[in-house]
């Protein structure tokens, strides 16, 4: 689809080469209107319907979350968002209901039972899943009803929406796909130790666990509380660099455990080894701990941390403060990198995906708003004359240069590539806890086990409760009932 776009895009952009001389030709973009993106867009058969047909306009939807997703924009960045579609051209309008981050289940729990649910939350991955669990205890509603994910509007979602099913039905309306993490660097303190840059290295192909690793044990040395890797992301990080979790979900919905993957076990010794050899940060016996009362990039300006592997929205606070933590911003200090890859993979580079998401509650008021609402949003991700504020923003307000800039795109086209969902975060509590251990007690343990220890150790408790989700998913699939698991 986003081709299909380009081509008639292509055909209406006007464009024009100035000069050639020495700085070589020099194109001057004439930006469209709001009535011709539309019209590139309805080229490609991507059309948002009219007001006079579209369910849900004229309405306010009840958004229940920690955070408001919709009224803290600047006048100039507003306008390129879908809710100002929502709101402008079908007139609706989002009421908040703020909640605590820690309650918020609990709340919505409470408002359904009071029959006064909200229309709809936020959703995603790990810390923010709302499934399956929440969606089998009777919190969420199927989506399908409202969304069409084979429709021109949502190609590309598809894929990913279809982790989120149960009973043939999505529970997710994916607008669009975000990268979990990368690994950051500070290219002076890169450069001080000689090392070749991770960037250039990923662009050649060359930016390989091996290569990683012998940055990390040249660099780490405990007597000097230098150690290459903080923070809390990098054993799970180097993981999905594999393209493989331990728990997978197969074409029919079924979980499985995937621990006997060689892919997964060449990643738990690589992560064996940097525990063993003392290359990341610990205060002592305090494996959890982070360096400076746990400031997430603590060390990376001073050349006490190399690498701090993080989502790419902690690069996005003032430039004071992320030159203070990460490096000078303005003098080209901070960088990124894709997760290194498996030399011994199939030599893909694989970035999860994170998502932004709504669900919808169940016994919503106005399920076809938070449709249109959604259908809105969908439509400025793809929107090609749309200027990109979070681009604008980020080259302007936050100082993100050029390598920096064309790194995004390649991390970001890494992810969707090969979707990749994180699972956790809505299971059951005893197999989020087996999950817990399996992807911590090597990294987090004063004398690690080997991953063959771990993965017997943990075996038939994972498998067990795999098999107890597998029933109430089979459970609720045939009734519809909630679960209480």
């Amino acid at each position: 689809m986003k081709r299909i776009i380009a081509l008639v895009l292509a055909l209406v952009l006007v464009f024009a080469l100035v000069g050639c001389g020495d700085k070589g030709p020099q194109i001057v973009h004439v930006t469209l209107d709001a009535a011709d993106s539309e019209a590139i867009l309805a080229a490609a058969g991507i059309q948002l319907p009219p007001v006079e047909e579209a369910a849900g306009a004229n309405t306010t939807l009840r958004w229940l979350s920690w955070y408001d997703s919709f009224h803290n924009y600047d006048e100039d960045e507003i306008v390129n968002t879908g809710f100002f579609t929502f709101s402008e051209k079908y007139g609706g309008d989002v009421e908040w209901i703020e909640c605590d981050y820690f309650e918020r289940l609990n709340d919505l729990a409470t408002l359904i039972l009071s029959e006064d649910p909200p229309d709809f939350t936020p959703t995603g991955t790990n810390a923010t899943a709302t499934y399956p669990m929440s969606c089998m205890k009777g919190q969420y509603q199927a989506v399908d009803p409202y969304i069409d994910y084979d429709d021109p509007l949502w190609q590309g979602m598809k894929e990913t929406a279809d982790y989120f099913v149960l009973g043939g039905q999505h529970y997710n309306i994916v607008i669009d796909l975000a990268v979990a993490n990368v690994i950051p660097y500070n290219t002076r303190v890169i450069a001080e130790w000689g090392f070749d840059d991770p960037a250039e290295l990923y662009y050649n192909d060359e930016w390989t666990w091996d290569v990683f690793y012998e940055m990390c044990e040249d660099f780490s040395d405990g007597d000097e509380n230098r150690y290459a890797l903080d923070g809390y992301a990098y054993a799970g990080a180097l993981v999905e660099s594999t393209g493989q979790q331990m728990l997978q979900l197969d074409e029919n919905g079924i979980f499985y455990s995937n621990l006997d993957s060689p892919e997964i076990e060449r990643a738990e010794n690589l992560i064996y080894d940097i525990a063993k050899n003392d290359l990341k940060y610990h205060e002592g016996t305090s494996m959890w701990a982070l360096r400076n009362n746990a400031t997430f990039g603590a060390g990376m300006k001073e050349g006490d941390c190399l690498f701090y592997p993080i989502g790419i929205s902690f690069f996005t606070d003032t430039v004071e403060e992320i030159s203070a933590i990460w490096g000078d911003v303005a003098a080209g200090e901070l960088m990124f990198a894709p997760m290194p890859r498996d030399p011994q993979g199939d030599g893909n580079y694989y970035i999860c995906c994170a998502i932004d998401a709504y669900a919808i509650v169940k016994g919503a008021a106005n399920p076809e708003g938070v449709a249109l609402l959604a259908s809105c949003d969908r439509f400025k991700v793809i929107d090609p004359t749309v200027i990109d504020i979070d681009a604008k923003q980020l080259r302007e307000t936050y100082l993100w240069n050029d390598d920096m800039m064309a790194m995004r795109e390649e991390c970001y086209n890494i992810a969707v590539a090969n979707p990749r969902i994180d699972l956790t975060g809505d299971l059951p509590s005893n197999l989020n806890d087996v999950i817990g251990r399996l992807g911590n007690d090597i990294i987090r343990s004063v004398e690690p086990a080997t991953w063959a220890q771990i993965k017997e150790s943990n075996r038939e408790a994972f498998e067990y409760y795999i098999a107890e989700l597998n029933a109430d998913i089979a459970e609720f699939n045939e009734t519809g009932e909630a679960v209480t698991g």
